[in-house]
């Protein structure tokens, strides 16, 4: 399944939705989505001025996006807020810069209607920039 409009399944709107495409996903298993950084996103300005690098902490934002992209189309989770519950594992391996394109991939492990847990992995032209285990907790959406 792709061509989705990732507006369409994340309740995330600017300036924190971080997907640019869904590339690929099997509900409720897994996805692959992409966040294309132009370099006119506010947070390279100050992180760092002059050598501008994407932080890691928004690569894992971008990661648990891309997870509940695979979630939310998951009928058991349909209608819900997906909220991380934690981070476990999570080791960054390169700098991610202006112009790069970021391909996210996650795959779920246990889900239940109350939490569950992905493992992620975020790279550049096939380069592990990131790696780590997400939980995450299902809540109202309302």
């Amino acid at each position: 399944m792709t061509g989705l409009d990732p507006r369409e399944i994340l309740p995330h709107r600017d300036p924190f939705a971080f997907i640019t495409t869904v590339d690929e996903i099997t509900p409720g298993e897994s996805a692959r989505c992409s966040w294309v950084l132009t370099g006119d996103e506010d947070f390279f300005a100050g992180h760092f001025p002059g050598r501008p690098t994407l932080p890691g902490v928004l690569m894992l934002e971008a990661l648990a996006q891309c997870g509940a992209i695979a979630a939310l189309q998951d009928e058991r989770f349909a209608g819900k807020l997906l909220l991380f519950g934690g981070v476990d594992k999570a080791r960054f391996r390169r700098q991610v810069l202006p112009g790069d394109t970021l391909t996210l991939e996650m795959t779920m492990g246990r889900m239940s209607a109350r939490a569950g847990k992905g493992h992620g992995v975020a790279s550049v032209d096939g380069d592990k920039a990131c790696e780590a285990d997400l939980l995450f907790v299902v809540a109202d959406a309302q």
